[in-house]
Formats: C-alpha cells, sequence, structure tokens
C-alpha cells in the first residue's frame, strides 16, 4: 500500500542530526525523500507510516483483557472511557511528534541533553523496564493466539515467537519503508477481522452512541472505576512516545522553520487518523464483549481465551472466533516489529551505545520469554494470563516517566524555537498529565493493596 507511491528511500550508515549530533536512527534519518513541489495527498502518504507504528502499540495484546472485562461487566458504558483515553493520546503523540520535528532529538535524546546522569540513567531502566513488559504482552499474546489458532501448547508457542528475531532483523535490512508497509498490512488485518465480528455481532447503535457519553457512575462505582483506569493504563504506552519523536525524523523534510511547520501538520494528520483506527478496533473488542456476554448473561468475561471459546456459540457464526484469534497474533506481531525500534532507540539515545541490531532483539526478546515460558509452563492459561495483567500494571507505572519529559520539552522554547506549545496547550498537556498519573498511581494501590 505504501510502496505504490515509489518514494525513493536511500540507505546510509551514519547521519548526522541538526548541530552536528548524530541522529536519531542514523541508518534510516532522513531516508525517506518529501517531493518538493507536490501537492497535499502526495506529501501527506509520504508522511504517512510512523502513526501507524504508533497506533499499533494502542491495540497491542496487553489492551485486551481490559476492553474485554469492561464490555462483559458493563456493557458499552465504557466505551466513552476508550474514548478519552484516545483523546489523551492523540494529544501526547502530536507532542511527541512535535518534539522530534522541531529539535532534531527524540525524546531519549533530549532527556540525556538536559537531565544530569544519574537522572537520565534511572529514566533509562525505567524505558527499558517498560519495553521489557511491552515485550512481554507480546509474547504472551502472540502465544495465546497461536495456540488458539493452531492448538500450540502455550510454551511451545512462547518459544515459537523467539523467531520473529530472524524476521524483523531480514526486514530491517531492507528499508525503513518495509517495515511501516508490513505494520500497515497487519494493521489491515486487524481491522477488516473487527469490521467482520461487527457485522455477525450486530451491536446496539443507539447503546454505542449512548456508551461514548461519560457518566458520573464511572466514577462513582468502584468496580466501574477499577476497569476504567485499567483501560487508561493500558492504552497510553510509554514506549510510544520515544518511538514517535524518532520514527519521524526518516522523512528528509526541509529542517529550516517552513519546512519543520510542514512537517508538524502532516505528521500530525497521520498520527492522527491512524489512532482513530486504533480508537474503532479497541473500541470493536469492548463492544464485541458486550454484545456477545453482556448481552447474554456473561458478565465475568476477562480472559482472552475464554472470549475466544464463547463468541462462535454465543453468536452463532463459525468463523468469529477465528477471525478474533487471527487478529490477536496480527496485533503481537505488529507491537514486535514498532517494540523492536524502541528498544534501538531507547539504547541509542539515552546512553549513546549502539549495539548490532540481533543483540539488542536478542535481549530484549530473552527478557520477555523467560518469564512467559516459567509462567505458562508452571501455571498455565490462569497464569498467563495473570502475567499480562501484570505487565500492563509495570507499563502504569513507568507512563509518568515518559509524559512529564514529554511535556517539559515540548513546552521549553529554548528547545523547540516557535514551535514551544502554546500556554493553552501547555496548561491542557499538564492537566492531562496530572490526570494520567493519578489515575495510575489509584490503580497501582488497588492493584498491590
Amino acid at each position: 500500500m505504501l510502496d505504490s507511491l515509489k518514494i525513493k528511500e536511500t540507505s546510509r550508515n551514519v547521519t548526522p542530526g541538526e548541530g552536528g549530533r548524530l541522529a536519531s536512527l542514523s541508518e534510516v534519518h532522513s531516508s525517506i525523500t518529501v517531493p518538493e513541489g507536490a501537492g497535499f495527498w502526495r506529501k501527506l502518504m509520504a508522511f504517512t507510516g510512523p502513526g501507524l507504528m504508533v497506533a499499533v502499540g494502542y491495540i497491542d495484546p496487553g489492551n485486551w483483557a481490559t476492553d474485554i472485562e469492561g464490555g462483559s461487566r458493563f456493557g458499552y458504558t465504557l466505551l466513552s472511557v476508550i474514548l478519552i483515553s484516545n483523546l489523551f493520546a492523540m494529544l501526547l503523540q502530536h507532542l511527541s511528534l512535535k518534539l522530534g520535528i522541531a529539535s532534531g532529538r527524540d525524546l531519549a535524546q533530549a532527556c540525556r541533553d538536559y537531565y544530569s546522569r544519574p537522572v537520565s540513567f534511572v529514566l533509562w531502566i525505567l524505558s527499558e523496564i517498560a519495553i521489557a513488559a511491552t515485550d512481554l504482552a507480546e509474547v504472551i499474546g502472540s502465544a495465546i493466539a497461536l495456540n488458539l489458532l493452531f492448538g500450540l501448547p502455550l510454551p511451545v508457542g512462547v518459544v515459537f515467537t523467539a523467531l520473529d528475531v530472524l524476521l524483523v532483523l531480514y526486514f530491517q535490512q531492507k528499508g525503513f519503508r518495509i517495515i511501516e508497509s508490513i505494520v500497515a498490512g497487519l494493521m489491515g488485518i486487524i481491522l477488516l477481522s473487527f469490521i467482520y465480528e461487527m457485522i455477525v455481532s450486530q451491536p446496539s447503535i443507539a447503546g454505542i452512541v449512548d456508551g461514548l457519553i461519560p457518566r458520573t457512575q464511572i466514577v462513582t462505582d468502584s468496580g466501574m472505576l477499577y476497569i476504567a483506569i485499567g483501560i487508561l493504563g493500558a492504552t497510553v504506552m510509554p514506549h510510544n512516545l520515544y518511538l514517535h519523536s524518532s520514527i519521524v525524523q526518516t522523512r528528509a523534510y526541509n529542517r529550516n522553520d517552513e519546512g519543520k511547520k510542514s512537517a508538524i501538520r502532516f505528521a500530525t494528520i497521520d498520527s492522527t487518523v491512524s489512532l482513530a483506527l486504533a480508537f474503532f478496533i479497541n473500541a470493536s473488542i469492548l463492544i464485541l464483549a458486550a454484545t456477545a456476554f453482556h448481552a447474554n448473561g456473561h458478565f465475568e468475561i476477562a480472559d482472552i481465551t475464554d472470549a475466544y471459546h464463547l463468541l462462535d456459540p454465543v453468536l452463532g457464526v463459525g468463523l468469529a472466533g477465528i477471525f478474533f484469534a487471527l487478529a490477536l497474533l496480527a496485533s503481537g506481531q505488529s507491537s514486535t516489529l514498532t517494540g523492536t525500534l524502541a528498544g534501538q532507540i531507547v539504547m541509542e539515545g539515552f546512553l549513546n551505545i549502539r549495539l548490532k541490531p540481533w543483540l539488542r532483539r536478542l535481549i530484549t526478546r530473552g527478557i520477555a520469554i523467560i518469564p512467559a515460558l516459567i509462567v505458562s509452563s508452571l501455571y498455565g492459561e490462569k497464569g498467563t494470563a495473570d502475567l499480562l495483567v501484570f505487565s500492563q500494571v509495570i507499563l502504569s507505572l513507568q507512563l509518568s516517566f515518559a509524559v512529564v519529559p514529554l511535556v517539559f520539552f515540548t513546552s521549553n522554547s529554548k528547545i523547540m524555537g516557535r514551535f514551544a506549545n502554546s500556554r493553552f496547550l501547555t496548561v491542557l498537556a499538564c492537566v492531562i498529565t496530572l490526570i494520567i498519573i493519578s489515575l495510575n498511581l489509584f490503580l497501582l494501590w488497588k492493584t498491590f493493596f
């Protein structure tokens, strides 16, 4: 889809960034040409890609459990929470891409530039933990999908996911546009799967519209509030903020004020449209659970495997479960690609250490596979489901440490120049940051105490 535009891509070993500093993802920095003097649509398509790569992080397997539980327990009511979470994500990803384009630095590099070594080191450790937690969710989700589709035992599926290291390394050598095309294809599989699910489940349109309206009951009902915070915590992914600030720099736009302004405009459109697709998919998971389970008296479905086994008999069709599992597998594999890049960006940005891609991927996947293999072998489906939830708790804990620096940097005119946040945007971003911090702290307290 993306390759049809015939956008020229060049490969380079090392590319200097602004001010002579080493650029983020230097091997692909400015490798995708933006056509000069082209019309709106050609320029927009030149910038299309990074948004989709970020969007898959918002529909990774870690989101599925909270969406399924929310729909089965409370019907369509928590749709408004998914909507609000996505609006938060749109703003934060806009700030992320703006940081990368305006300053020429990704979020990890900016942290190393402007914080002391001890602070930067702690932020790096927290980022690595978040990426490992993200990879853990991808491993578990892919293993569950392989189990559902092909009957592979969970431990075998966990080991099988290690093979995607070879696929990632192979496609990385083919160029960045290839990676974007693969992610777009996987996103298309997920999207088509849930369009099918929506057609066969025949949800209540009135119920959906009503669910998109926020209700005070979400705050006053402790059970509903807990699931709502879980949805929010699982939606905004910390590694995506590092990722987006880097991959927008793969476009060869003019690095002057006018060129940056145009790049921010088109990259924001790409990001916003892609996250709107992610909203449709997340909302579809909850709607499917509400229609298939809540409406039929199954109020306690919170497990992906249980949802798969119940879909066909409840909906009365033979392919609902298969499409559900296929979308889960595509979700895990697309998130794997972006998680690999985020790991590289974080290590290079914070430490200025450039490991061989195969070594970096092997370390990250090894950290994820070991606990998943142990838990799936000893405790089976229940254990892996609990581990999936735990990975989202870890992500919630780390999120604040990515959002706070992002808001600080993008509000600083010394870093951003004329592209610093307006006073209104700064206030709005600070309010959203405080909401995220407060809700995630509450989620952690409820989880552990």
